[in-house]
């Protein structure tokens, strides 16, 4: 196997990066932003008062395509939980390193490949988020608005298992239902009352019923809480769930029939709140997409894997933004979100080789159309 050092990967995954941990993804920021400076990148920070800073490396613009990077500095794992980095022959292990420490570790390797060729790399941005573990409900907006002057994304998630980049991820929503009924004594008063669990129970039904498995759209009632005990008719409930769809239709069916839902008032004398809504949209194959990958294809001379996954990441963000944009360039690795995370060296060297190869295509005007 060829040699790599680990040695940088080493110091930012040993640095607590916990998304509610501001000071440790602070810390990871500032050391990224100084290997950044070294290839000529301007930094542009997004400062935040509760969660790690937003960070956006900005190379020189020229007249052409424009590339973005896209990465987070934030992982799952709170303080003395999950600190350690471990390494054998095949593997590596430790929190971030596939999830995405090791993503970002790929893209700056390859970005300093470009600039050893070139002495200067142009048209290809890295921004880093800080809270995309926790649904980038910050950082989103900004994404979005920054994807919009980008013709092309790479976004540095894990590898598949043999290799596949991401051409598709469902889009996810959180939803809320608070339902007001009327309290009264279950013996006496029975006919009094407004059950709000039994209005909370017609509508877990109505929503688990908007699954479609055949299209891959599911609705999952998470949580469902509420009353007071066994004598008395509930006064209140609560409902959670989460919608997963892998079309913008299928999005705007379930919307629809959640609403009619709400409003609807399967027990008399109660009433239904709903709030929460998209988190990230669905990432969707298209043109722009396939395009991007033939590119790739012919420049590189490979056949480039590809897959779906249920799960979200910013590429949903870039995605929606009408941005061609490829997932999973970070390492192949499993365990990620658990003390068991791993990444594959191996992986690491091929992931490397690979996208430093695209971004001198890139340089080159290899993407130009």
């Amino acid at each position: 196997m060829p040699k790599q050092n680990f040695d940088e990967l080493k110091q930012i995954i040993e640095i607590n990066s916990w998304t509610k941990n501001k000071a440790g993804v602070d810390k990871n920021g500032e050391i990224f932003a100084l290997w950044m400076e070294s290839l000529g990148y301007k930094q542009e920070v997004y400062e935040r008062e509760e969660i790690g800073n937003h960070l956006h490396f900005i190379s020189e613009h020229k007249e052409g395509k424009k590339l973005l990077l896209l990465g987070h500095l934030d992982t799952v794992f709170p303080p003395d939980t999950f600190e350690e980095f471990k390494e054998d022959e095949q593997w590596i292990y430790g929190p971030g390193v596939c999830d995405m420490k090791g993503g970002n570790f790929v893209a700056l390797e390859a970005l300093r490949h470009v600039y050893q060729k070139f002495g200067n790399i142009a048209n290809i941005d890295f921004l880093l988020v800080s809270d995309e573990e926790t649904g980038s409900d910050d950082s989103k907006y900004l994404s979005a608005t920054l994807a919009k002057d980008y013709d092309y994304c790479m976004v540095f998630e894990a590898a598949g298992r043999n290799d596949e980049v991401v051409i598709g991820r469902k889009g996810v929503g959180t939803f809320f239902i608070d339902i007001e009924g009327k309290a009264a004594h279950a013996g006496n008063h029975y006919s009094d009352g407004a059950d709000a669990n039994l209005e909370a129970a017609q509508k877990l039904m109505a929503l688990v019923a908007l699954t479609n498995l055949e299209k891959e759209t599911t609705v999952n009632v998470g949580k469902i809480s509420g009353g007071i005990g066994a004598n008395t008719i509930s006064p209140k409930a609560h409902l959670t769930f989460e919608l997963r769809y892998t079309s913008t239709n299928e999005r705007d069916r379930v919307l629809k029939a959640i609403d009619k839902i709400v409003l609807n008032n399967y027990v008399e004398g109660t009433s239904s709140m709903l709030s929460g809504g998209i988190q990230r949209d669905v990432m969707q194959p298209s043109t722009k997409q396939r395009e991007f990958i033939e590119h790739i294809n012919k420049l590189c001379n490979i056949n480039l894997a590809t897959e779906k996954r249920g799960g979200v990441s910013d590429a949903n963000v870039v995605s929606a933004q009408g941005v061609a944009t490829l997932d999973g360039w970070g390492p192949f690795g499993d365990g990620d979100h658990t003390i068991h995370e791993r990444a594959s060296k191996q992986s690491f060297i091929e992931r490397i080789n690979l996208v430093s190869e695209i971004l001198e295509h890139f340089s080159e005007g290899g993407f130009e159309k």
